[in-house]
């Protein structure tokens, strides 16, 4: 059965809709960009409510508690499997504000050294434009959903 994982695209409105993604932490992603960014999301187990779940990600990888009404922006499935259930949040957060939680793991590959790392080294907020190239492609049909949501371009 594919992992299943539930998110929340921040978005606000400024000229146009921005749309605020997460780039992943670890050396694997240092170095990528464009289809590295992602909605700030995480894997939660069938007994779980999705919903939940996509607030306490939101928590652990940026450091904000919610409180604010979500609009539920359905599923996708990336290349991987993994389904993905997106939910809507109209607000704005100061990116130079975030913290992320952190994971271990070995680093250089079997050389017997643990390094920490955090689980989102940065957040930036995008136009729907730009989003689209930056975020991974098999969410991409959520900005769709989120565009005819908010009423964006």
């Amino acid at each position: 059965m594919p992992s299943k994982s539930a998110g929340i695209i921040a978005y606000r409105k400024r000229r146009a809709i921005e749309i605020l993604l997460v780039h992943p932490g670890g050396p694997f992603w240092r170095n990528k960009d464009l289809g590295a960014w992602s909605i700030p999301k995480g894997e939660y187990a069938d007994e779980d409510d999705a919903e939940a779940a996509a607030r306490r990600e939101f928590s652990e990888e940026l450091g904000f508690e919610l409180s604010v009404p979500l609009s539920a922006l359905g599923e996708v499935k990336q290349r991987g499997g993994k389904v993905v259930t997106a939910f809507a949040a109209e607000l704005d957060i100061d990116v130079r504000s975030i913290r992320s939680n952190t994971f271990e793991m070995e680093w250089p590959p079997r050389s017997g050294k643990r390094q920490v790392f955090p689980e989102v080294d940065r957040a930036e907020w995008f136009t729907l434009e730009e989003a689209q190239e930056k975020i991974n492609a098999g969410q991409r049909p959520l900005l769709d959903r989120l565009a005819q949501l908010a009423g964006g371009e």
